[in-house]
């Protein structure tokens, strides 16, 4: 650090202090638990704050990470509290107790946030770099090694055509320094059928992605099993169907945020893992909880981000801006959480990783973007400001690498792009189920989900509290089936040893109880008033009350349609295997016609037990088994491997009886989801299926053509290979 640097440093060292001790005396005024009696009390105290932390807090936090990971931060604001309560027996004139413990260390961190962010323009990471430099030294003797480590980092949704106008528009400059300083190139690869984080992250990181043709799915040989990609259950079980072993993070390999592990056995927030709390503690953990108020400070963060989404409904609706869709308050959590909680948590873990150097190979997912642009739109402003302060933490994990105890190398990519566009209903008044309801027999019970403003991610804080849900409730219904059939019993017991006795008192009760409510009755018919209310109330009575219908569940249905973006899934419950065409038409004659003629369908796929697998448009059908079109080609316009992902898909053992994918608008470039939300993904139609991977210029994949998840996984572990084979043959 030159001199300039430093006094640069101290200048914003003495603002930030001055700040935090008017801070502190101004939280005195509404915190009833802190009392501080002048301005030098504050002065020593943030003084002595400042040197606890900076002597004591590294060696605090290390030996106390299980308890601040297990209680999900909320530690650090206990220790904090202590700390300054500590103090405060040796200080007079400051005292501090209840919940000024906790609010206190929030307050201090809601400063240091506001400060720093303001002294920090045209220098964003300069708040985390004097907290990288201070465990630099310690791990870099201790882990030095020259075999190169890889950091793969997904950014979930981002397709190449958003990230190439965010690379233009100076969203990203990170990522636009390392392309035109000639380290990085930019690849576009096509997903499969499935544009969908389940289906792609298993091709990507498993290298296999068989028999996932959507993000939902119904299995009818396992008892018409309801499939979920992240449901707590389906998640690790779906893992084990598609690894060998042998994944891309197999071979000592770290996951951070993602659906699936790759294998790794250091895993933390993998959704394939929740279940298995032993996976979610790693001492990668402590370059979060080193800095006393990263844990405040991202709470401070993510109700920023709150209060920007509100701004955000605010100025759509103010410039009515369409397509735009209802946003819940449940939203706003999730919104916050997937943007800044995750954001925060997994850049200080793969730091961690980086300092450490135990792990060869990484791969963390940021699902903020992904978030905000299923609600608001794959290019409104939101969503390009995820990306600005994304780019902020590449920049970090950058400067990481820098001082890290071997090299590491970044690989950027997206496992899927999004596709914009008025969702089905928006545009059409009727959802998909309901137009399947108006095609087929009344009678029939119809399951569906999609028709909420839950997107992939809610989900994955939802679907757990589901499946608990169902769990508790499989469990009630067989004890009250055993309670009834022990009380069944006990009654027959009783009713054979009841004695006469007793059923002469039992009829003496009933002949009292009858005389003492006609004496009653006889009474209020004297009062006129009284006889008057009673006859209205009887007559009101007698109004038909509507019961309140009962959703219908999976379990019960006769047919389950599911959405995945614009991919739509019917499945008729009743038929073991999947329905031909003909046998559709032969018992819903109305349902095909009535699907393809319907404006908001691009395409249908069904099997035909003479012609095999149908692409059916409103004008034409593909043949997939002989590549034979008759009359106007349905998948024109919905890219040129399309009919290769169809029957694909086709084969495998869950595909619905009918697949449908919605229209796709080349000119304005928008599909009609199925889901109700702006931005989707999980079919054919444009940039969904049109995702990057901005990779080492020595890589040199400019002429590789990557179709599928299972080619990119491919791909990228003969990257690795050859990287470390080369590394120990020098």
């Amino acid at each position: 650090m030159d001199k300039n640097q430093n006094i640069l440093w101290l200048g914003r060292t003495l603002v930030l202090w001055i700040s935090e001790v008017a801070g502190l005396m101004l939280m005195t005024w509404f915190l009833p638990g802190l009392s501080i009696n002048s301005w030098e009390t504050a002065f020593i105290v943030v003084t002595l704050i400042g040197i606890i932390n900076a002597i004591f807090w590294p060696l605090l936090s290390y030996y106390t990470l299980p308890f601040l990971v297990f209680t999900f931060g909320v530690g650090t604001l206990l220790l904090n509290g202590l700390i300054i309560w500590f103090i405060s027996l040796f200080v007079p004139g400051i005292t501090i107790k209840d919940s000024a413990l906790v609010l206190t260390p929030l307050g201090i961190a809601f400063i240091n946030t506001l400060v720093s962010g303001v002294l920090t323009i045209g220098d964003e990471a300069s708040y985390y770099r004097s907290v990288l430099k201070r465990y630099t030294e310690r791990f870099s003797k201790k882990n030095h090694s020259d075999k190169p480590g890889i950091i793969f980092l997904e950014i979930d949704g981002l397709a190449e055509a958003v990230l190439q106008s965010a690379l233009d528009n100076g969203y990203m400059p990170t990522l636009k320094g390392w392309i035109e300083n000639g380290s990085h190139k930019i690849l576009q690869w096509e997903t499969d059928l499935s544009s969908q984080t389940g289906a792609s992250q298993a091709g990507i990181l498993h290298g296999k992605n068989q028999d996932m043709p959507a993000f939902r799915w119904v299995e009818k040989e396992n008892d018409n099993k309801l499939r979920v990609s992240t449901g707590l259950f389906d998640a690790p079980l779906l893992e084990q169907r598609v690894s060998d072993g042998n994944g891309l993070l197999a071979i000592n390999g770290a996951s951070r945020s993602n659906l699936f592990s790759g294998d790794a056995l250091n895993a933390i927030f993998t959704y394939s893992k929740l279940s298995d709390l032993s996976k979610f503690y790693t001492r990668a953990w402590y370059f979060f909880y080193s800095n006393p108020y990263n844990f405040a400070r991202t709470i401070v963060l993510l109700v920023w981000d709150i209060l920007l989404e509100i701004a955000s409904r605010f100025r759509q609706w103010r410039k009515n801006i369409q397509p735009r869709m209802s946003r819940s308050i449940l939203y706003l959590v999730v919104r916050a959480t997937a943007n800044v909680f995750l954001r925060e948590i997994t850049t200080s873990t793969i730091i961690g990783d980086i300092f450490t150097g135990r792990a060869d190979a990484v791969y963390a997912t940021y699902v903020g973007y992904d978030e905000i642009a299923h609600h608001s739109g794959t290019k409104d402003s939101d969503a390009f400001y995820a990306l600005k302060q994304l780019d902020k933490q590449f920049l970090l994990l950058n400067d990481a690498r820098k001082s890290a105890s071997r090299p590491y190398h970044f690989v950027i990519l997206s496992d899927h792009g999004q596709s914009n566009g008025a969702t089905f209903k928006q545009r059409y008044g009727v959802t998909l189920e309901g137009l399947v309801r108006k095609l087929i027999p009344k009678d029939l019970k119809i399951y569906y989900e999609f028709d909420t403003n839950e997107d992939h991610f809610s989900q994955v804080i939802t679907y757990p509290i589901a499946d608990g849900k169902r769990w508790i409730s499989e469990r009630r219904e067989n004890a009250i089936k055993g309670s009834k059939e022990f009380t069944g019993n006990i009654r027959q017991s009783i009713e054979r040893q009841e004695t006469k006795w007793i059923k002469e008192k039992r009829e003496n009760a009933v002949k009292s109880s009858k005389e003492f409510t006609g004496n009653i009755w006889q009474s209020l018919d004297k009062d006129d008033k009284i006889s008057e209310r009673l006859a209205k109330f009887n007559e009101a009575l007698k109004i038909p009350v509507k019961p309140r219908e009962k959703p219908i569940t999976h379990k019960e249905a006769d047919v389950t349609v599911l959405a995945s973006g614009n991919l739509g899934l019917i499945y008729f419950k009743k038929w073991e295997n999947r329905m031909t065409f003909e046998e559709i038409n032969a018992v819903f004659p109305e349902l095909i016609p009535g699907l393809i003629q319907h404006e908001g369908i691009g395409f249908i796929m069904v099997r035909s037990s003479k012609e095999g697998p149908l692409i059916i448009g409103s004008k034409g059908v593909y043949y997939l088994k002989d590549d034979r079109i008759e009359g106007e080609n349905p998948l024109k316009g919905f890219g040129k491997n399309a009919a290769l992902h169809l029957k694909r898909t086709d084969s495998f053992k869950y595909v619905p009886d009918i697949l449908v994918n919605s229209l796709y608008d080349a000119q304005r470039n928008e599909v009609a989801a199925f889901e109700e939300l702006i931005g989707s993904h999980g079919g054919l139609g444009g940039e969904q299926s049109k995702p990057f991977l901005l990779y080492p210029s020595s890589w040199n994949l400019e002429k590789e053509e990557i179709i599928g998840a299972e080619k990119l996984h491919s791909v990228l572990k003969s990257k690795l290979n050859e990287l470390w084979l080369t590394t120990e043959n020098l």
